[in-house]
């Protein structure tokens, strides 16, 4: 330094010791200019004061020499302690040089730059606090620093500073936000715990409302928690464990709209490779579980967000129990938002709730994705979704019901869903379809392929839950079709003819409407019959399904469809069934379930009696189909008690090809007729007199099996019949007529023996094709 240069006011004595080396003559020389500074301001000389200031600050603070820059920190601690009350109105010229110090590569220097800062905000106190930004700046970067004294020294002027901001009430929190915005997002765990440290201590405050500015940086607090050092996630934990108290304490001023996304983001990063992960994926569930119960519908247009977010962590196995549990609550809170009222049409939803508008356009929330583009770049996650909420006005919240939608069919079709995901998604499906069913029926066409591959689902209660959904869909009256096959409330349109009742095995049509397949249940739509015509489709594409899951669903759609409805229109769809080969094997199916299944109780009643139109109606369409295997046919008119006819019927089977096959359906039906399903068939056989045909077509049975286990069953039972000799048919014109299916009104049982002889006609046919292409492979068809 240049000792020739005019420093004055300070002495030369002054100046040779603020530039020597040694701490204890600096010392001297701050008391000094201690002394000075004080007669100046007992002298009222704020010229002179700030003359002094400048020349510690440039020519010495800021002075290129290590000395120099020691002594000038020194030198301006004085001012301050000398200025005292009145410090406040030079620390600008005070501070500003100080923080320059604060990047100095010399670490003894920044030390003295930090006990210097102290020593100066010490006497200041909350004169400082318009300079808060730029001393929070420093402090933040000296957090951080590498020696072990000087991270001691920022300590202790990090404490004086927060003992001042808590017995404050001139915190500028405004001018805050932005830098405490800006510096969250430090991956340094120094810096973070410092970040940490004053969140807490300005959300302890009780005149800094710190909750309203949250979702500024309620981003960054959830990448701290992903922090390696479980010290920071604690405190991390800690800090939003208080935000969330708050906010349950005052729900009314939280913004929630404006957080929502920040939770979708962090309840979907998961890593099995990083555990604190974990810790981010649960807390952020936490908060969104109690989003939903606290802010309700406010929340709906961000469901098809939450959704992505809250959907896959219900197949998390115990490991992650406390997060699967977090979005089970979530979800089912979430669930129960949606209410008849999401199913009106925009205008009657804004005639009932919005007030008259007075021209001046509604306000628009702030593009959310901006805010969060650093937390997107530092999770490194490229999977993560963002949604724009469908409405931002409160005053009108709308479903997302197209999002949502959207996000339940990405699911379905994902082969990697848990099974547990998949019933919350059918489970969503059929709820959206309670209750807002008018605006669900447009994205039928689109979710119909999948929910019916869903069949083949491994799972039975995944089936059970789809099956729900189809027969919700199949039964709901908002999904009844006009007669071209489009949707009342749909602007799709369905190319399928949908027949309704059948009569005499053709549809009944009624004006411009279908009716339905069943007078005695009317509930069924459009969609019924088409699902039954897709259902046998996949049955007939994937024949293991049928073996495997066939009986299983069918069995169910019985109990959530009405029996008379599935088997009415699936004997329909088999008539006209081009493959016979699928044809016979489908109704084989039927016949197993009619006469073995409990859900089938109330329909073998119905048949049992033929009492009415309908009953008779119903048995002439089973009958037509049943034709397709001549051992079900048989069995339906055991079963209807049709036994004349029976025995018509196995009279015809000496014109059939018996093969190993009809053998073992025929040994599989006399096994049914020792089954609690015939009791009422065997008890029949001790009235001789009036059920003749009974025991003859049961002798016909016998006829064709060969000595098998099933012969000696059948044959035992009927040897115990009584009297023999009661078994003459020799028919009297006068005698009662000895079968009472013969005085059945309603049905031309000649006309059903020609359908049967035609139909089996087709099969002969079709198996005679099948030996030729198998005699000659290399014949071209």
């Amino acid at each position: 330094m240049n000792t020739d240069k005019d420093f004055s006011p300070l002495t030369p004595n002054i100046v040779r010791a603020l530039n020597d080396k040694l701490y204890e003559k600096r010392k001297v020389a701050a008391l000094e200019i201690e002394k000075l500074v004080r007669e100046f301001v007992a002298q009222n000389n704020a010229a002179q004061i700030r003359h002094v200031i400048q020349i510690l600050a440039t020519e010495f603070a800021l002075s290129q020499h290590p000395h120099s820059r020691k002594g000038g920190l020194i030198g301006l601690a004085a001012c301050s302690i000398a200025l005292g009350k009145d410090s406040g109105l030079y620390l600008k010229e005070l501070i500003d040089p100080v923080l320059t110090c604060f990047n100095d590569s010399d670490s003894r220097l920044r030390y003295y730059a930090c006990e210097a800062l102290y020593n100066i905000v010490k006497v200041a106190r909350g004169a400082v606090l318009p300079h808060f930004n730029v001393l929070f700046d420093g402090l933040s970067k000296l957090a951080a620093d590498p020696d072990p004294n000087v991270k001691s020294g920022s300590e202790l002027l990090d404490r004086l500073l927060k003992d001042i901001v808590t017995e404050s009430n001139k915190f500028d929190l405004v001018a805050f936000v932005p830098l405490l915005r800006e510096r969250i997002y430090s991956n340094n765990q120094y810096a973070r715990q410092f970040i940490i440290s004053w969140i807490h201590v300005l959300e302890s405050v009780p005149d800094i409302n710190l909750l309203d500015y949250l979702p500024e940086f309620l981003d960054g607090l959830f990448q701290i928690l992903g922090d390696s050092s479980k010290e920071i996630r604690r405190m991390c934990e800690v800090v939003l464990g208080e935000f969330l108290k708050e906010i349950k304490k005052n729900p009314s001023s939280v913004k929630f709209a404006e957080m929502a996304n920040i939770l979708v983001v962090h309840c979907q990063v998961s890593d099995e490779s990083k555990s604190t992960y974990d810790l981010i994926q649960f807390t952020s569930m936490t908060w969104m579980r109690e989003f939903i119960q606290l802010a309700g519908r406010v929340v709906l247009p961000y469901s098809s967000g939450i959704l992505t977010a809250v959907l896959p962590c219900l197949s998390y196995d115990d490991r992650k129990k406390s997060t699967k549990e977090a979005a089970s609550a979530c979800n089912h809170s979430l669930m129960k938002l949606v209410t008849p009222e999401d199913d009106e049409d925009d205008e009657e939803s804004q005639t009932k709730s919005s007030p008259p508008s007075d021209g001046t356009p509604s306000k628009k929330e702030g593009d959310l994705n901006d805010s969060l583009n650093e937390s997107q770049e530092s999770v490194g996650f490229s999977n993560i979704s963002f949604f724009t909420p469908a409405s931002s006005d409160r005053s009108a919240v709308t479903l997302d019901l197209d999002g949502i939608v959207q996000v339940l069919d990405r699911h379905l079709h994902d082969s990697s869903t848990g099974m547990m995901t998949r019933i919350a998604v059918l489970k969503w499906l059929y709820h959206l379809y309670i209750k807002t069913p008018r605006k669900m029926f447009k994205h039928t066409d689109s979710l119909f392929p999948m929910l019916l591959k869903t069949l083949s689902d491994e799972s039975d209660e995944v089936i059970l839950k789809d099956l729900e959904v189809l027969a919700e869909i199949a039964s709901s009256p908002a999904g009844q079709t006009d007669a071209s096959g489009s949707c009342d409330n749909s602007d799709s349109k369905t190319e399928l003819h949908i027949p309704g009742g059948v009569r005499d095995g053709q549809p009944v049509v009624v004006g411009s409407k279908v009716t339905d397949l069943s007078p005695s249940t009317p509930s069924m739509n459009s969609y019924f019959y088409k699902f039954m015509i897709n259902l046998l489709k996949r049955f007939s594409l994937e024949r293991k399904l049928l073996e495997m899951r066939g009986a299983f669903i069918i069995r169910q759609l019985c109990l959530l469809l009405h029996a008379e409805n599935i088997f009415h229109s699936m004997a329909d769809i088999l008539l006209k069934e081009e493959d016979l080969k699928f044809a016979s094997t489908m109704v084989q199916t039927l016949n197993t379930i009619l006469l073995t299944s409990a859900e089938l109780f109330q329909l073998r009643n119905q048949l049992k009696d033929l009492r009415t139109q309908e009953s008779c109606a119903l048995f002439c369409c089973l009958y037509r189909s049943w034709c397709h295997n001549p051992v079900a046919t048989v069995s339906l008119c055991f079963l209807t008690q049709n036994y004349r006819h029976a025995y018509d019927l196995i009279q015809k089977f000496g014109d059939l090809e018996v093969t190993v096959d009809f053998l073992m359906e025929v040994d599989k039906l006399v096994q049914l007729i020792e089954s609690p399903i015939f009791t009422y068939l065997r008890l029949q056989l001790l009235d001789v007199e009036h059920n003749p045909y009974l025991i003859k077509a049961l002798y016909g049975l016998l006829m064709l099996l060969p000595q098998s286990q099933a012969f000696q069953l059948l044959s035992h039972r009927l040897s115990c019949v009584p009297n023999p000799e009661l078994m003459r048919t020799v028919e009297d014109p006068k005698a009662p007529v000895k079968d009472k299916r013969l005085a059945q009104p309603h049905i031309d049982y000649s006309e059903l023996l020609q359908h049967f002889d035609r139909v089996q006609s087709k099969h002969l046919e079709v198996r005679h094709q099948r030996a030729g292409r198998s005699e000659h492979p290399d014949r071209k068809l």
